[in-house]
Parts: structure tokens; sequence; C-alpha cells
């Protein structure tokens, strides 16, 4: 059994174990050669060298030690740790403090060493021998200086970047952290689950609190820290052996202060903007929600549906509650909502993960307040206009019917024919702007009107009739003759029939001695008449019976 030289050339041991390829010198039978230096042969070089060891460089590196007939005389692989040592110090025999100047991190070489340079003619106990010539399959795995600090390389930055991360500030990121030579020790990406923490006030080692400041949403580095930035002499007693560089690739999807209020940007405001919102307003409006990194969570698009809610009263989140106030008809803004104004730390399972900024794109199409009225705007009115719509009277009128975002609705000029109506009769409702309660409400028109949607009609105005008084159907052009039931008894039985009844009154009308009510069916008129004078209901009219409108208490008749 051999016998451990001293610490001043021997490893100590640390937790990783990596595995190693032992290769092996080829004895030589002949005398050897006396060696003037040290002989370096580089068996792999790495395409990419991020520094090379210099003098008081702190290096931790594994090898085999092996004289040249190929007998092997110290392994760190053996012991299961690198050896860690700084470089050009005199800690190691002074051939091996030269061989390892100038080695980048995973390159590999061969190094002879003549006895001059490593343990002369003393040698080395029962371990190494007088004038023994020594080799050494080196592979370099970390390299460091005590003067080194945090290095930040970005690989990847987004075209937006409205703010860095700053002291106080809590993340949201996703990284896969290595030791210097690629050697994984930890993933948040294997975990499904960012890291989420407040940086620069000490919950992060010192390297990654530095490392993420100055980083935007969306950006990706590389961050490389000493042992002194990172976990030390110790390491983390598991996957990072001690005086282990590390390095970090982050990418940062979230970013917040806990001061942080609702923000407002990417307006677009239509004008003009006759009102804006307020609390208590009823409000229908699209939106694509997303993260700060831009992924989709939910979208009322994909629904094909506007989200429809009353604003300021508690129904929503604080931060959309908030961000709603003040928009026009037709605006669109971009609302960005921290976590305390959303849904907070454990957000909402699967889509929207614990403490994430939110951002809404929103389009408002409508709101409306329960206490609205019908809102009249004359577009163009006649220069001379002496005779006014009022109730009962028969209109005659186009109309373009939409939505407050213009969505169409229905137009009677696709028809060809006018829209027909007599005012206030309950057929239709005045229009121009009108509030869901005062239109189609809650539940709209399947396939046409939306629920709660404000309706915009343009009408024109093609004729006008005027009504009746209130409560006739029917009224004299002149003065009612003294003898009415005589001249309604057509075949004087002294009844009159509902035929005698309804003849008489068409006869009026075509000669233009009396006027039925516009807009009504003349026979219903007729008929409502008729039944109001047959007070027994037996189908006839007696003079007994027979009353006009002044000699009684109000009715729809004569």
């Amino acid at each position: 059994m051999t016998t451990t030289p001293p610490p001043r050339h021997s490893p100590c041991v640390h937790g990783m174990i990596y595995l190693a390829v032992l290769v092996a010198f080829a004895a030589c039978d002949a005398p050897p050669v006396p060696l003037d230096d040290i002989v370096i042969e580089k068996t792999f070089v790495p395409e990419q060298c991020g520094r090379a060891v210099k003098v008081g460089d702190y290096v931790r590196y594994h090898y085999n030690g092996m004289f040249p007939d190929g007998k092997k005389f110290d392994s760190s692989y053996d012991r299961g740790s690198t050896y860690n040592v700084y470089v050009g110090k005199k800690q190691l025999i002074e051939g091996m403090d030269r061989a390892l100047v100038g080695m980048c991190v995973n390159e590999r070489r061969l190094v002879t060493i003549p006895p001059q340079l490593a343990y002369g003619k003393e040698g080395y106990g029962d371990v190494i021998p007088s004038d023994a010539i020594l080799n050494f399959d080196v592979l370099l795995l970390d390299v460091w200086n005590p003067d080194d600090g945090v290095q930040s390389e970005t690989y990847y930055t987004p075209e937006n970047c409205s703010r860095k991360v700053e002291v106080s500030d809590y993340v949201r990121y996703h990284y896969n952290g290595t030791l210097l030579d690629g050697t994984l020790f930890d993933s948040s990406h294997t975990r499904l689950r960012t890291y989420d923490t407040y940086v620069g006030i000490g919950w992060l080692i010192a390297g990654m609190d530095q490392g993420l400041l100055g980083m935007c949403v969306g950006e990706r580095r590389i961050i490389t820290m000493p042992p002194s930035l990172g976990y030390g002499s110790n390491g983390d007693g598991s996957d990072i052996p001690g005086q282990a560089s590390l390095v970090f690739d982050v990418v940062l999807l979230d970013l917040h202060n806990p001061k942080d209020g609702v923000t407002i940007t990417n307006q677009d405001i239509p004008q003009p903007c006759l009102r804006k919102s307020i609390s208590g307003d009823f409000i229908r409006y699209h939106y694509n929600g997303s993260l700060l990194d831009g992924t989709l969570f939910d979208s009322s698009y994909s629904r094909n549906r506007t989200y429809d809610t009353y604003v300021g009263k508690g129904s929503l989140i604080g931060g959309m509650d908030e961000g709603l106030i003040g928009v026009c008809i037709g605006e669109r803004r971009r609302i960005t909502i921290p976590p305390h104004l959303g849904y907070g730390e454990e957000g909402t399972g699967t889509k929207i993960p614990g403490s994430a900024v939110l951002v809404f794109d929103i389009h408002i199409i409508d709101f409306h307040n329960p206490s609205d009225t019908v809102v009249i705007i004359t577009n163009y009115k006649p220069e001379v206009c002496e005779t006014l719509a009022k109730k009962g009277d028969f209109v005659k009128y186009h109309y373009n019917a939409s939505l407050m975002d213009g969505s169409f609705i229905d137009s009677t000029y696709n028809y060809g024919k006018t829209y027909n109506i007599v005012l206030g009769a309950n057929q239709v409702r005045r229009h121009l702007v009108i509030p869901p309660h005062l239109g189609y409400g809650e539940r709209g028109v399947d396939g046409e009107v939306p629920a709660s949607a404000v309706l915009v009609f343009d009408i024109e105005m093609i004729e006008m009739e005027a009504g009746l008084p209130d409560g006739y159907m029917f009224i004299w052009n002149e003065e009612v003759s003294a003898d009415l039931f005589t001249e309604m008894d057509a075949d004087k039985d002294l009844q009159v029939l509902a035929s005698e009844f309804s003849d008489y009154i068409l006869r009026q009308v075509n000669e233009g001695k009396g006027r039925l009510a516009p807009g009504f069916n003349a026979n219903l008129i007729i008929e409502n008449m008729f039944s109001n004078q047959d007070r027994n209901g037996d189908g006839k009219i007696t003079e007994e019976e027979f009353k006009l409108k002044a000699d009684e208490t109000p009715h729809d008749e004569l």
C-alpha cells in the first residue's frame, strides 16, 4: 500500500466525485533520457476558453499520477475529490505549478515532470523514489481569482425594456445552475416552477443578488460568480463542492415592486370622447390577458364574447377595477397590475402563477349607468320645422342601428322601405343612444344584439301623420250629425248591426268627415268601437245603448 504525498502536492477531499479515464504511459525498456524541463501534451482543448489559468489563480482539478512505467502512485479520482490549490504560490511542486498555467476549464493535459522540478534526489518516503520522473494526467475543472467579482453576460435582450431590476424588487425567473465545467447542479426548469424572490436584501447568495440587478423582463444572461459570492469553501453540502465557481443561465420572467400601483400605457383614445367611465358604470370590453413575459393566460376574443361587469364595486380584481375607471367607449389601453392588486401570492393555479404581474390589453366596447336615460343628438334639422312629432303621431322613418363600437345590427335601407310606428304606443322606444335597460336588456337578442348592449340608432324621419288626441281612436273632422244613430241604421229596423256600423265609419273616413288613429288596423279599431257601444254584447246596438264619447266616461269610440 502506498502513502499519500504531503499536502503540498496532494489533493484534499471535497464533495464531488468525478469519473476519469486513466491514460497510462508506456514503459520504456531503454534507460530514460534526462529531462531539462516539463513536457506538456494537450490531449483535449475545449472549443471555448473563457479564461486561462494565470499565476495567483485558485484552481480545482482532477489528476492521475504515474511513473514512466505506467504504475499509478496517486489519484484524486480515487479519493472522490478534486485537488484545490493556488497556482504559482509554491503550494505545489514546481513542475505542476508551471504546468497548470495557461490551462482552460475542461482542458486535459499529459504533463511529464523531471525530478529536479518534482521531488529530486530525496523522493517522497516509500511513495516516490529518488530522481523519479512523474507523469500527471490533469483535467482542469475550475479557476477563479480572489479579485474576481460577478460577471454578467447578456445573450438576449428584448426589444422593449420599460424597467430594470433594482434593489428590493420582487422577481420571478428560471435558471440552470452549473459548475464552471458545465456540470448541472440545479434547475428551476426541471421543477417546472420559477424561482421567486426579492433582490438585493439578502434572500439570495451574494453573486445572484448582484447578477440579477439591471435585468429586463425577457432578458437572458449568464451570471458567473466566484465561491466567495456563492457557497464558499464548504459548498452546499450536496451538489456544489467547496471553492466552486458557479454559473447561472437566467431568464427573467417577471418583475415588480411592492410599492407598484396600476400602470396605464399604450392608450388609443377615440375622438370625440363624450363621456368617461366612472365607478358604478356597467361596462362591456374585450381583453387579452398575459403575464409580463408575454404568456397568454386568457382572452375574451377566444370566447367570442365580451366581459360584462360593473366597475368600482369589487366585482373585479383590484387592479382591473381601478384600471377601467376613466375609459372612453372605443378606447384601447394596456393595464399592468402588480400581484397585490391581482391574484396575489397564490395565483390561480394552472394559468396564473403566484406573485405574477398581469397585463391586460383591453378594448372598451360600451358602458352605461343604470341611471342613464335616452340620449338624443340632432345631426340635422330643417330650417323650417313648424310641426313636431308628438305622442300618437304616425311616423315613417329610416334607421341604421349599431352598437356603441360601430358594429352593425340592422338597417331599414337594406329592406328598401321605411319603419312605420305610432309614437308612444309601445311599438318601439324612442331612440338615438339607448342604455340596455331601455333597449334589449341583459339578455339581448340572440345572434344580433349582445347582452347588456347600449344601442345607437341613426334616424331619418321620412313622413309624419298627426295622431289623434290621447284616448281617441276615431275623431270627427266636422260637426257631428244630430241624428247619428238613424244614419247608421241603414235598414231602419231600430238597431245597428256590425256591418252597418263598419260601413258607416269607413264611409265617413273616405269622405273626409272623420279620421281613424293612424298606424293601426282600421278594422280592429272599428270592431273595438262597435264592442264598446254594444253594451249587452248581443251583436247589435240599440238607440238606448248608443252614446257619444262626450256623453260618458272615456272609451276609444265615437
